[in-house]
Parts: structure tokens; sequence; C-alpha cells
């Protein structure tokens, strides 16, 4: 199979680092026990190394007096949430322009239920740039019950001043909801703020860690109702879940394998440090958009300031659908996402619906053969335009 250039890390960062390969195919064969199901010497070290992983992510969001709630998928961390909240008619609630549909059609459900107020907060649409004051306007005509935002989108790549919103909407007792799944491992955040109530993470994007392995961060001065009931392995005679965290929201087996991935991407993180995977991000994020700016038949939705957002670009190309480029790239060995992206909402800003975009997103592991090869087809596509 010829190498891939893999411009989908936005979906997945691929590859991931060494260590993650080597130790989670190591601890599962030594390790690969139920965790908090035995007192035999296997169980306990299943135990332990989860207890190691939440406190490497604590860590990492220097957050050490916060608890964190492992999850198979962000989507059903936000679904815990959302769900759990205490949400009554007439809520105000905010969300950004960029939402992902693991927010929006969880509201969207709510709404059903509810009659909700949503209300969408203020971006420039020529700059991306969040307006703060236009912000600090709209919660003081309508006062916040809920904040929801993605640190930054999955299909441009803007990064949203969470803190500063934050602690506009906590002024009205807001719960603010963060959506970190592009930038958690990726952009150094301190989540020790009061004003960030819950922060949701995806191990798989920029955690570099294996898929099935996702969670929230929070102070559990706001505990949500639970979403799913069962086993918990500690008080099994109460027919109710128990009131400890995390165990009231992880029900049933946690995915030991995925969690050993993240215990080594966390580590490896650590390393390397947070502040080099970032700027090496930088650098591919600036190399992409050098090498999209060469060709007049590509235009970029997305903003041309790597200083505003994180490398995810999303372009449409003069004549063809996103889909057909995504078919000709394929066909290259270059691999990208098309059409919505899961977000529809971040699409109607950017007036690129319903057709969507190709979105080329980069990763720490990002080469120079990889801008290489991909500018070579881009020569070949506007050559054949």
């Amino acid at each position: 199979m010829n190498r891939i250039a893999y411009f989908d890390n936005a979906a997945t960062t691929f590859p991931k680092p060494e260590e993650v390969y080597l130790f989670t195919d190591k601890f599962y064969r030594e390790c690969g026990v139920n965790v908090g199901r035995g007192q035999h010497k296997l169980a306990l070290t299943a135990s332990s190394l989860v207890t190691d992983t939440r406190t490497l992510l604590l860590n990492l969001f220097h957050c050490p007096n916060k608890k964190v709630v492992f999850t198979h998928t962000a989507t059903e961390a936000l679904n815990i949430i959302l769900q759990g909240l205490s949400i009554g008619d007439y809520y105000n609630i905010y969300i950004s322009p960029f939402e992902h549909n693991a927010v929006t059609r969880v509201i969207n459900h709510l709404q059903s239920i509810y009659k909700l107020n949503i209300h969408t907060l203020a971006v420039d649409k020529n700059t991306f740039i969040y307006d703060l004051e236009k912000i600090k306007y709209q919660f003081a005509e309508n006062k916040p019950n809920i904040v929801v935002v993605s640190h930054a989108s999955n299909v441009c790549g803007v990064v949203a001043p969470v803190d500063k919103i934050c602690v506009l909407s906590k002024a009205y007792n807001a719960i603010n909801v963060i959506d970190m799944c592009q930038t958690a491992g990726l952009v150094d955040t301190d989540l020790s703020s009061g004003a960030i109530d819950f922060a949701v993470f995806a191990g798989h994007k920029t955690l570099y860690g294996p898929l099935g392995v996702a969670g929230f961060i929070f102070s559990s001065a706001v505990k949500p109702l639970p979403l799913l009931y069962g086993g918990t392995g500690v008080d099994s005679a109460n027919q109710g879940l128990p009131e400890t965290i995390p165990e009231r929201y992880e029900v049933a087996s946690p995915n030991i394998m995925a969690i050993s991935g993240l215990n080594a991407a966390l580590k490896w993180i650590e390393k390397v440090g947070i502040e080099s995977l970032f700027e090496k991000e930088k650098e591919n994020h600036k190399r992409l958009l050098e090498v999209l700016k060469i060709f007049g038949n590509i235009k970029i939705v997305s903003p041309i300031d790597e200083e505003i957002g994180i490398g995810v670009v999303s372009c449409v190309f003069d004549g063809y659908s996103s889909d057909s480029i995504g078919q000709i790239l394929n066909e290259h060995d270059i691999a990208v996402r098309t059409g919505l992206h899961c977000a529809p909402y971040a699409h109607e800003f950017l007036g690129t619906l319903p057709s969507g975009t190709v979105r080329f997103s980069v990763s720490y592991f990002n080469d120079d053969s990889d801008f290489e090869k991909l500018q070579e087809v881009l020569e070949y596509i506007e050559d054949n335009d």
C-alpha cells in the first residue's frame, strides 16, 4: 500500500506516537482486564492505570482539584452534561456558530421537551473573531443560563476566547460547557478557573490517543443527572447509582485498552511538551496555507492567519464539488474530509451549505513529503480544470 499523505487529523490524528502503539499492545496483552471488578493483581493494576490517566489529564489542564469522568465518546460526554443539567422553559442557551451536531442535536432534542431560547454568539464573518463587546450586550439583553462553545471549530479551525466568554457569562451564573475535542493536548488551557464548569475531550484527536476513550473534566459543583444506569463495580447492593464521582457517570466496563493508549499519549505529550506540539502544528498549518494559496482555483473559507485558528482549513474548488475533489485526492493517496463535517451551522455561517467544503487538517506528524505530494496533486487538478 502506498504511503498516504494524511490531512484528516480533525477526524482523528494519525499516525499516533510510537509509544502509544507499543504500550497499548503490551498493557492489553499483560493486563487487559476489567477495572473495579476484582481484588486480584491484574484488576488492581488496571485500576491504577485509570487513576494515573486521570491525574495526567488534570495535570495537563492545570486543575488538580477537578474530576475526570471517562466516556467512550465525546458525544456521550456532551449528552451526559446537556441532558443531565437542570433545564426549564424559556432558558437562554447560547452556542457558537461552529457547533458540532454532538451539541446541536442534543439541544434540538431538549428543545422538543422545553421551550428554549437558542442564541448564537456574535462572531465577525469577515475576520472570524468573536465580538466580545456584542457578546456582552447579548448576555445583558438575554441573561444566559447555559453557554456551549467549541474551543476550536472542526470545520475552519477558528479558536474561541473561551476564558473571556465564560467569565462574561458566569456573571449571570450561567453553566459553561467547553468542547475541547480539537484543542485538548494542543492548546495549553488552564481549566482551574471556576468560570468553566465542564470541558469535554476526545482521546483520539489532539490528545494523540486511540479511539474509544473520551470524557469530561468538571468541579462537581454542578452535578448533572446520570444518563445511563447499571453496574459500576461499587455499592452493588444499592439499586440507585453511587453518589461518588466518577462512579456515578461511569456505568459498565471502561475501555481499558483505549485508556492505556491515552495514558501513553499523555506521557508522550508531557515528554515532548505541549508548547512544542503547538509550535510544530503551527508550522504545518502555515505550510498548508502557503500551499493552498498558490492556486487560483481554490477559495479558502477559514482564517488565513494561523494565529487566529488551529491547523484545520476548509476550501472550495472552482468547478468541482467537494466530494469530487475528495475522490481525486484519494486516488492520489491524499486523505482529507469532504462535506458538512457534522457541523451544518458552521457551513451556514461560512456560506458553504449545502455542498460543504474540502477540509484539510494537519498534525504534529505531517512532514515535507506530505506537502510536496499535496502541491503536486493540486497542480494536476488545476491543469485539468
